[in-house]
């Protein structure tokens, strides 16, 4: 008999100051297990203490002071702690562990590659797309049933965005990085859960911008945020939600998060 596993993504940025929010919504949701990105702080200083008292007693942590940072808190037993240096410069941008399950879960942070898509002015966009090679690269030797989840920085579809048109030359939506993301998803097969379960050209929006001062109003989204499973995951996936209400929450992240729950 299969059971019900919940489990959650989201870039935060920066835990401790948004603490009330994430535990407001482990309290409404009660993900089994919850991956966060940017959560700028370092290990040493993470509030543990909400997250042991709501029962995510097993916490995975690579933090970064003021910058970056990854973390996976379960409810379930993890094991196999890993960090692969994608960004190859020793930013905390990636956690992985193993579930008693079998499957892997890898948690990243893709650099967000500056403002100038060229890699020669903007030494930042080069480095993204390298981060996005080096993935591609363990991807094609991973081979085992794998979830891989979190802030990609990249909206790969027209309809990923509010305005193809007008984002095509805007970081996030490029040729060049919807090409490499491309390249990533097919050396793994990757299922992208989210279409998977609300179709292209459907309205999927993971991230607005703080820079508008209503972000229901004109809706200028984008999807940043992704689960991929490999084949042998993605069949076991039931539905996959993107909550995003809680952009309206009080100091919000940017982004909110995805849930996907499978029948393991």
């Amino acid at each position: 008999m299969s059971s019900p596993l919940k489990i959650a993504s989201w870039n935060i940025n920066s835990v401790r100051a948004r603490l009330d929010i994430v535990e407001k919504f482990l309290t409404d949701e009660m993900p089994d297990i919850l991956c966060l990105q940017e959560t700028k702080v370092v290990d040493g200083d993470f509030p543990e203490g909400v997250f042991r008292r709501l029962g995510y007693n097993h916490l995975v942590l690579c933090g970064q002071r003021m910058h970056h940072g990854v973390a996976i808190l379960s409810r379930l037993p993890i094991r196999e702690d890993h960090r692969h240096d994608w960004q190859d410069n020793g930013e905390a941008r990636h956690v992985g562990v193993q579930l008693d399950c079998g499957i892997r879960l890898e948690n990243v942070y893709v650099p967000a590659g500056g403002d100038i898509p060229d890699r020669d002015q903007n030494p930042k966009f080069g480095q993204k797309l390298d981060y996005i090679e080096r993935m591609t690269r363990w991807s094609e030797k991973c081979g085992c049933p794998t979830l891989l989840v979190g802030d990609f920085n990249v909206a790969p579809l027209e309809c990923d965005v509010w305005s193809h048109k007008q984002l095509i030359n805007v970081v996030s939506h490029t040729p060049v990085e919807v090409d490499a993301l491309a390249r990533l998803q097919q050396s793994g097969e990757w299922v992208d859960l989210g279409r998977h379960f609300h179709p292209a050209p459907g309205r999927l929006h993971t991230w607005w911008s703080y820079r508008s001062p209503d972000w229901t109003r004109n809706d200028r989204g984008r999807r940043l945020d992704h689960m991929w499973a490999s084949p042998d995951v993605a069949k076991l996936a039931r539905g996959h939600v993107v909550h995003e209400h809680c952009r309206s929450w009080a100091r919000p992240s940017d982004h909110v998060p995805l849930v996907t729950e499978f029948a393991i």
